[in-house]
């Protein structure tokens, strides 16, 4: 075999090897990439099942504190206003009769208030301000604190499911407030900055010390409804100093 003829065994094994080495590096670059696929696929449906996990639990909570509410209503409003009604219309007098027609009219009024809240639509139907406004006057009203609202920027993007997460989480956050934290003002600001938008939750409460939080679990689980809608959870307290949790979503 002469010189030339090895040459061209040298050129030909070596376009064969470096065949091979193309097709494995093809076959293993197609796997991995699949593999890679599969498992983003696999994070996709977790995140997917969290998010509709997350969405169940919050719609079950409240619905039951709404029939919690209802049940209230019944027996303390509407009960009272029946037997009012009662007493009105077991008169002989001509105005008692008419006090109880109006008192009629108060509990038809006050039973479809009632039936309106035992379904969710309410939440398409209402703002994220007006339903902060609302939570915020029904704590003034009890006389706890004093509260305030400021808002700089509208959620109107907000979709059905985002809303009832934020709506959860601050109704949460304010019975926290309420139970652990003895403010004398509650103060709620929303904002929009660097493409984002931002929800302040402040008081000037007694504070504690994040880092050895009773109720961190809580919190965890607050910033974890959070993250399903794509949001962050941000707390700061110390001691002494209130707390402020600011709620952020991508706009």
């Amino acid at each position: 075999m002469n010189p030339f003829e090895d040459q061209i065994y040298v050129i030909i094994f070596s376009t064969l090897f470096l065949g091979g080495l193309m097709s494995t590096f093809v076959v293993a670059m197609v796997f991995i990439h699949r593999q890679r696929q599969a498992q983003n696929r696999q994070k996709l449906d977790f995140i997917k099942s969290e998010h509709e996990k997350t969405l169940l639990n919050i719609e079950n909570e409240i619905q039951h504190e709404t029939l919690s509410h209802v049940g209230r209503e019944l027996h303390d409003n509407i009960g009272q206003l029946l037997s009012l009604a009662k007493l009105n219309f077991g008169s002989i007098k001509p105005e008692k009769h008419a006090a109880g027609r109006e008192l009629l009219s108060q509990i038809i009024q006050e039973v479809r208030s009632l039936s309106k809240s035992l379904n969710l639509d309410w939440v398409d139907e209402i703002s994220l301000e007006d339903f902060i406004s609302q939570e915020l006057e029904k704590v003034k009203s009890t006389g706890f604190c004093e509260t305030s609202i400021n808002f700089e920027t509208e959620f109107s993007n907000l979709k059905k499911d985002e809303k009832l997460v934020l709506i959860r989480v601050i109704q949460e956050i304010l019975n926290n407030a309420i139970k652990h934290a003895s403010p004398n003002h509650i103060r709620i600001s929303a904002n929009q900055l660097e493409g984002a938008q931002h929800i302040v939750i402040q008081d000037d409460g007694i504070g504690f010390d994040i880092n050895q939080n009773s109720n961190g679990s809580g919190m965890f689980n607050l910033a974890k409804r959070m993250e399903t809608i794509g949001g962050k959870f941000d707390i700061q307290s110390k001691p002494g100093n209130g707390t402020l949790i600011k709620l952020t979503l991508s706009s």
